[in-house]
């Protein structure tokens, strides 16, 4: 296989892609339209399949990905995969810190806690391995344009060999600091993200008792002192109370989660987010798991003694 792809450091390189599913594979794509040779691993024959038909090789194991790729990416849905390809899944040696080249960078752009992520730091720098954190936020359509927003963290040196990649991803990058900063900005985030749909929600539901429409109310909002480009986003799914999943009920949970989770550990009391992830436990619990997050509201319109005409 020909590396035909550049980074800023000059010679050609192979690129490893660890997770192509609803994100990784839009991400991974870009990579090979710019000309990257890619190596994929993936559970799922159908995740492997479409990037397979653009030009990516499948990989028989990470050991193999890792021996062959100098900059390694994973986009994994939560922190058991990733401690999974980081230390392997219980069989000795088939993890990346047993494979991956002393010098080669792994970018990690999960989802995924502090906690987990800072133990990981420290191994990979015993093994050589330049770890960069780069969580990235938007949507699967922002992340086929290229036009996510990339949040980074960690060895700064991976950080300026892979800004030329991360370019190709994201129109907004930013460098954090050396340690677990991005982690806790993509929690800030997702805090804010899933709070939106919350009160959003309860303030749709005050709406409609009153007599007013998804629509008119979301037409208003859109143009308000509220409004921002989640909620443009996702103008027509409320309108049209069509909530096919972009990210789902049950992902939400998780981050919350992780987001809880991280201020009990760091002794911040969080009363608003510990309610809201009760909220989506209890939505998730009578049938809203895997439609799309924004589903709070329908399933606050019950709450509020609306039929689903209303």
């Amino acid at each position: 296989m020909t590396g035909k792809g550049q980074t800023t450091s000059g010679p050609p390189k192979v690129l490893g892609w660890i997770g192509v599913g609803k994100m990784g594979n839009p991400m991974a794509t870009r990579m090979i339209e710019a000309g990257y040779d890619v190596v994929i691993s993936d559970p799922l024959a159908e995740n492997r399949a479409s990037l397979v038909a653009r030009g990516a090789v499948v990989s028989s194991s990470l050991g193999d990905l890792a021996g062959r790729c100098d900059v390694i990416f994973s986009t994994i849905p939560n922190d058991a995969a990733l401690s999974a390809i980081i230390y392997g899944d219980g069989a000795a040696g088939q993890g990346l810190l047993s494979h991956a080249r002393s010098g080669s960078i792994f970018v990690e752009m999960s989802t995924v806690s502090p906690t987990l992520s800072e133990r990981i730091a420290t191994d990979l720098k015993l093994h050589g391995i330049r770890y960069l954190r780069c969580p990235v936020s938007g949507s699967t359509a922002l992340a086929r344009n290229g036009e996510l927003t990339a949040l980074a963290s960690g060895d700064e040196t991976a950080w300026q060999e892979t800004e030329s990649l991360l370019s190709l991803l994201a129109t907004r990058k930013f460098y954090l600091g050396g340690a677990e900063e991005a982690r806790y900005m993509k929690l800030v985030l997702n805090t804010l993200v899933g709070a939106t749909s919350s009160i959003l929600g309860e303030a749709l539901v005050l709406g409609a008792k009153g007599g007013l429409a998804p629509r008119q109310m979301m037409d208003v909002i859109a143009e308000s002192a509220v409004a921002s480009p989640l909620v443009k986003y996702k103008k027509e799914m409320i309108s049209n109370l069509d909530f096919t999943p972009a990210f789902s009920v049950s992902q939400m949970i998780k981050d919350f989660m992780l987001i809880t989770d991280a201020g009990r550990s760091n002794r911040v009391p969080m009363v608003v987010a510990n309610t809201i992830l009760q909220q989506y436990i209890a939505a998730s619990n009578v049938g809203y798991a895997e439609q799309d997050f924004f589903a709070l509201f329908d399933w606050m319109r019950e709450g509020g003694g609306l039929d689903a005409k209303e």
